[in-house]
């Protein structure tokens, strides 16, 4: 449980005069109380009131495992067959009536943020508590950056298992359920998200689908996996050559190798999140191949594998220590070549420090 990021919460909620915040993303509840579910269609929420205890309410077949967890305010269920939201009102309505209620707006589906306003038709609902939530997250402790590097550390193991299952004739499929396989039997509970492994002309889809696809002579290998581990994501991508690559493909993949290197050397407090994105896009767009970088150049990471900042051209966010994100460059050119170098890093006093530490310059298997 994280009191004290709670206690912040409330010093925004007092100053914006909000009385009850409901937070609604599963992601968000974990950060705050320390209980981690996924609820799928059931409703798990977490209040978190200006003047009275907060409580968690999840599921009834949840409520001994939330009980069991670090959070120490109190938890309630409700059956499959109750009307969830009656009971939520109930509890909230024991602890008076609250004038203006916070919601996550970016995550709250319609019908439940319905459900709440039939309860409190006379409460205020427009404020959106996600930028709050959002900049909570922002500036890592020292142990969360330290459970990063721990979860920095597996991919860097789930890496090098995937390039020792590159071989010819390998599915892209194959390569995935051997890293995943050897993960968990390592004590690796889950991905961040779906690892991706695409050879080939498939690497020039910067978010693929793997699939039978196999590994032939001469092709590009991407690599974009992460894991969590003690509640924290990694994510990392490298692109690797299964024998001997072409001076074409070399070029491409030099070209990224310096965007990457070179935003990531300009990391430091005061530099903003746009600066940093022009940096890496900037050399791309040097050598003429800037309409195939297609995508930002990082985004936050922390709890969820992909959280506030977006590092992104325009972007005036000033850096600061402790902030935590991506630098992940890439060129991608239809039927002919895909490449992207990741890393994600955490701010210091006058740089950065990556969470993984595989080498980036172009290895060759087979």
């Amino acid at each position: 449980m994280n009191q004290q990021k709670m206690n912040e919460l409330k010093q925004w909620m007092a100053k914006e005069k909000i009385d009850l915040t409901y937070i609604s993303d599963p992601h968000h509840i974990g950060y705050f109380s320390g209980y981690e579910s996924d609820p799928h269609e059931r409703v798990l929420a977490l209040f978190i009131s200006l003047e009275s205890d907060p409580f968690l309410f999840t599921p009834a077949l949840e409520v001994e495992d939330a009980q069991n967890s670090s959070w120490s305010y109190p938890v309630y269920g409700y059956m499959d067959g109750e009307n969830p939201w009656e009971k939520i009102a109930q509890l909230i309505k024991q602890h008076g009536h609250p004038n203006k209620i916070a919601t996550e707006k970016e995550f709250l589906s319609i019908a439940r943020f319905e459900a709440l306003q039939s309860h409190f038709p006379e409460a205020d609902l427009s404020a959106n508590a996600t930028p709050a939530v959002e900049r909570l997250q922002l500036i890592k402790t020292d142990a969360e950056i330290g459970l990063l590097l721990e979860a920095g550390n597996w991919a860097d193991v789930a890496l090098e298992i995937g390039f020792q299952a590159v071989t010819e004739g390998a599915a892209e499929q194959e390569i995935i359920a051997e890293i995943e396989y050897q993960l968990k039997r390592k004590g690796v509970r889950s991905m961040s998200f779906n690892t991706l492994v695409l050879t080939g002309k498939n690497a020039a889809s910067p978010h693929g689908t793997p699939g039978a696809a196999t590994v032939a002579s001469g092709d590009l290998v991407l690599f974009d996996l992460g894991v969590i581990w003690k509640g924290y994501c990694s994510d990392v991508t490298r692109t690797i050559a299964y024998q001997e690559p072409t001076a074409f493909q070399k070029e491409i993949y030099a070209l990224v190798l310096e965007a990457q290197l070179a935003a990531t050397a300009a990391v430091k407090p005061g530099v903003t999140a746009g600066e940093l994105d022009q940096i890496a896009r900037g050399v791309i767009e040097k050598a003429g191949y800037g309409e195939y970088f297609n995508h930002r150049l990082g985004h936050g990471i922390g709890t969820t594998v992909h959280e506030f900042p977006s590092l992104i051209t325009g972007n005036d966010l000033v850096i600061e220590k402790g902030m935590c994100f991506s630098m992940e460059p890439g060129i991608y050119i239809p039927g002919k070549v895909g490449v992207r170098i990741e890393d994600c890093v955490h701010v210091t006093e006058d740089g950065c420090e990556s969470f993984t530490k595989t080498p980036k310059e172009l290895q060759i298997f087979g």
